[in-house]
């Protein structure tokens, strides 16, 4: 039987980084404490995005067994797909990503690194130069909201700019832009 998902807000909830980990893991029942071993995160963090995959109906109890005194919970995800209702994915909803998680950075970074040296890699075997290009630069914010209105600006720039340059039959590049905090080690520019 699949999970159908038809509220944008348990969209939200299944699709960041950390809950697509956790609902992968509990394919095969486990609690909290295993998770957040498995995943290097404190149990607490675990608890709070397992609540909410619970509260969304994604993921079910299995078991309770008495634990040092306390109750641990095995869950798992409820059998079946996971369909998401067409009609809830529009606009502004496409980023669900979640552009402001540290993990959802990282996860970009790490399939930048990945995909380029493998890139690099085949095309030095083939004797070519792989072309990239790289965009860099430090901004200072007054205001930590000021982040969010910087990167809603910064994304409809760039998708002004790709719809000049976007031809279909094109060579396709993958662009991603990213921010965080500078180092303190680091000079200002």
């Amino acid at each position: 039987m699949a999970t159908y998902l038809d509220e944008p807000e348990k969209v939200r909830r299944a699709l960041s980084p950390i809950r697509r980990q956790l609902l992968a893991r509990l394919r095969e029942p486990a609690s909290a404490t295993q998770l957040a071993a498995a995943l290097g995160l404190p149990r607490q963090r675990v608890n709070y995005h397992l609540r909410a995959l619970e509260d969304a109906g994604l993921i079910e109890l299995v078991e309770e067994r008495p634990r040092r005194g306390c109750t641990e919970r095995i869950l798992r995800t409820r059998p079946g797909a996971l369909v998401v209702d067409p009609t809830v994915i529009d606009g502004e909803f496409t980023h669900i990503h979640d552009q402001y998680a540290a993990e959802h950075l990282v996860n970009a970074a790490a399939t930048t690194v990945r995909d380029v040296a493998r890139m690099q890699a085949a095309a030095a075997d083939q004797g070519k130069r792989l072309l990239t290009f790289t965009v860099e630069a430090e901004v200072r914010f007054a205001e930590p909201g000021d982040v969010h209105a910087f990167t809603d600006e910064l994304a409809a720039a760039v998708r002004d700019v790709v719809a000049r340059f976007d031809t279909p039959g094109g060579r396709a590049y993958r662009m991603i832009a990213g921010g965080h905090p500078a180092p303190e080690h680091r000079g200002t520019r």
